[in-house]
């Protein structure tokens, strides 16, 4: 455990499922470190049945010490870099150099000055340093000869290269549609959403909506010579164009803010790591535009998510989400599941292939209080042209899962991703020996703006990259009717009312839960009722911060239409954005978790939560008779920052009384030597099947109550 570590005075710096890397802190740690092994290998004291520190050291499968060829990074490796001696002497390179966390910021930074030197000493060139709360990561261009002494410093935790975004550049194709609605006139009070990617160019259907036009940095221009960046915006302001095309008027739920993040040929600007892209770019559309909505369709493809360990990049977001009190919506990535010779296999082993270890989420997917958004099919991709050829077959039917998009978990193992959306699918197409995606094939994707809008006005896209701006156009809609709600509190809204389509559970039928989980996270969200109750089902809920391993108890009111007979729900959804630190075992600082009880007094549940404090992390649950039995059950949701469950009833429940208690509890983690106090947000809905006016007698009760 890491505390074991800590009580020798050494620093744990990462953790993964095979091994735990540790930093020595100093010379007498490492010795005493020492004599407690020699201290096991000598004979076994006489009052003692075991070695001495048996408990400590039999825990240890292997020591060893942290080699240069141990600091490659993922892409490195990926790039065939397996020994230091794969950088050539005269080759430049542009590389991140990240260190430990080893000590304060200030240390960190002045070891980091001094590798800085070292590299300009040597004819090299400082791209850029950031040094955040717990990241330390250095970007420079030099020679191989300059690298692989780097490789040799202690603090050193990898030399990797840049990241590589997940954009791809579709082929033109004939598909337009030359009629298109007018858009209504834009309200003053819609949200702003901000799209860090390409650019987003001045489209017809876009240019009123349009906020601001802005680079990061300024050198990147503001046109969108990809056309990514406005396929994404486009999908953002009306969702799938297709559902609106009948309609007299395109009606926009939000604005945007075009935040261009990337070079005119969709490569991350090598002159800045994205830790400080990310920070110097949100942070100042917050603060100018009062943005709380940002949406990344952007993933670096080859830093797949490692269980059990968070990149910077992930690692600055929920930094961000955290103090900023935004929502950030991060596409879960996109991967072929077959090819060449297996190609068939892409309908053949569908959907199993959806859980291999290389189609995990990639880079900054894992983040814990960004919201990750993987895909759905909107169709089986097919049009009238293959209504009798059998060569060309689907792999997906309305609502099952597309068949590019990546699984979960996320960082410590939590559902990941949260939620789905649409983004299309994928068609085999045996003639061509290819698997065929929009735009060669408009119906397999969703229909959006055209950054080439003088050519065509619309087009079709396929990928997760438009089921993350699909869902942020959900989150503007909820975000519109409740203003002043926290970041919290829309993630919250959105989980009550998110369902898993009947057509997905159907395709993963054999599928362990869990694991339907890390493809479907919570399910696909209703943003209608996400923002309103109606007549026979209320949406209750609260905002509030809890200190460490405090609880708090709320008051459920259960009127007499909803505990008699007849098929009724009640959802709990709680949402919170804990402290990050990507070098600690845990990445969270804290974890939070919920009951719902019922059967008993308020006095019995307050004394019962009252004295279990401080014993252990997991909530201290009453006697079974008093837990409603909410699914998914405490083992899968607790570990997750955004976690939602149900419970059904069919049959009489007046025994049980008017009036449920749900207790909140926040569990202290490592944030408890911080002593902070973590907010959250609590929504609990009932719903009956039933048209029953159960919103008129829980308002009634609530005013009776104030």
């Amino acid at each position: 455990m890491e505390q074991d570590w800590e009580g020798l005075g050494l620093t744990v710096l990462s953790t993964d499922d095979d091994n735990t890397l540790v930093l020595f802190a100093s010379t007498y740690d490492l010795e005493e470190f020492r004599a407690r092994l020699d201290a096991y290998d000598g004979p076994i004291p006489d009052e003692q049945q075991n070695r001495r520190y048996a408990g400590f050291v039999d825990r240890i499968g292997d020591v060893g010490t942290i080699e240069p060829r141990d600091r490659l990074g993922v892409r490195a490796r990926e790039d065939g870099f397996v020994n230091v001696d794969d950088f050539q002497d005269d080759t430049e390179y542009v590389v991140d150099i990240e260190l430990w966390e080893f000590g304060p910021q200030a240390t960190r930074r002045t070891l980091a000055e001094r590798i800085i030197r070292w590299v300009e000493d040597q004819d090299g060139e400082l791209y850029d340093h950031y040094s955040g709360p717990s990241i330390t990561i250095i970007r420079v261009k030099t020679f191989g000869s300059t690298i692989r002494p780097i490789l040799a410093i202690p603090q050193v935790a990898f030399v990797d290269f840049p990241p590589e975004p997940d954009i791809t550049t579709d082929p033109p194709e004939e598909y337009a549609i030359d009629d298109v609605p007018p858009v209504a006139p834009l309200p003053d009070d819609l949200p702003v959403i901000a799209v860090l990617d390409t650019g987003v160019n001045d489209h017809p259907l876009l240019v009123d909506a349009i906020v601001a036009r802005e680079a990061f940095p300024a050198e990147l221009g503001d046109a969108d010579m990809n056309g990514h960046g406005t396929a994404v915006a486009g999908v953002a302001v009306f969702g799938d164009l297709r559902n609106q095309l009948d309609g007299l008027e395109l009606q926009p739920a939000a604005r945007i803010i075009s935040a261009k993040v990337v070079t005119d040929q969709a490569q991350f600007y090598d002159r800045r790591t994205l830790p400080t892209q990310m920070r110097i770019t949100i942070e100042r559309l917050r603060r100018n535009y009062d943005c709380r909505i940002f949406v990344l369709s952007l993933g670096d493809i080859k830093a797949n998510f490692e269980r059990g360990r968070v990149g910077p990049w992930a690692a600055t977001l929920d930094e961000l989400a955290r103090e900023l009190d935004i929502l950030i919506f991060v596409s879960a990535g996109n991967r072929d599941p077959r090819g060449g010779t297996r190609l068939e296999q892409a309908i053949t082993q569908y959907p199993g292939y959806l859980l291999e270890n290389g189609n995990r989420v990639c880079e900054p997917a894992g983040a814990v209080n960004a919201l990750t958004v993987g895909s759905i099919a909107h169709s089986n991709g097919l049009g009238p042209q293959h209504l009798f050829d059998a060569h060309t077959q689907a792999i997906t039917e309305p609502d099952e899962p597309s068949p590019f998009s990546r699984a979960g978990p996320g960082a410590g193992g939590i559902k990941k991703p949260d939620f789905v959306d649409y983004g299309g699918t994928l068609v085999f197409d045996g003639v061509a020996a290819r698997l065929q995606r929009a735009p060669a094939l408009p119906n397999a994707g969703v229909l959006t703006t055209n950054a080439d809008f003088l050519r065509q006005a619309v087009v079709s896209k396929t990928g997760t990259s438009f089921s993350a701006p699909h869902l942020a156009n959900k989150a503007a809609q909820v975000l519109r009717r409740h203003p002043d709600a926290s970041a919290n509190l829309v993630k919250a809204l959105m989980a009550s009312s998110a369902r898993v389509p009947e057509a997905a559970l159907r395709r993963l039928n054999g599928v362990a839960e869990a694991e339907q989980d890390q493809v479907l996270g919570n399910g696909l969200v209703s943003p209608a009722a996400a923002a309103f109750s109606d007549d026979h089902r209320v949406v209750l809920y609260a905002e509030d911060s809890l200190g460490m391993d405090q609880f708090a108890v709320y008051q459920v009111p259960i009127p007499a239409e909803f505990q008699g007979n007849g098929r009724r729900w009640v959802r709990v959804s709680l949402a919170f954005d804990p402290p990050v630190k990507r070098t600690r075992a845990e990445y969270t600082g804290t974890r939070m978790n919920y009951r719902l009880i019922r059967g008993c007094q308020i006095d019995e549940v307050f004394e019962h939560f009252r004295s279990h404090i401080g014993e252990a992390t997991g909530a201290p649950d009453m006697q079974s008779r008093f837990n409603c039995a909410l699914k998914p059950g405490p083992m899968r949701r607790d570990r997750n920052t955004l976690q939602t469950s149900s419970v059904k009833f069919t049959q009489d429940t007046v025994q049980y009384g008017t009036d449920y208690y749900l207790v909140v509890r926040c569990v202290g983690g490592w944030a408890a030597e911080q002593e902070v106090r973590q907010n959250y947000a609590i929504v609990v809905e009932l719903e009956h099947e039933a048209q029953v006016q159960l919103y008129a007698r829980i308002q009634e009760r609530v005013r009776l109550r104030l």
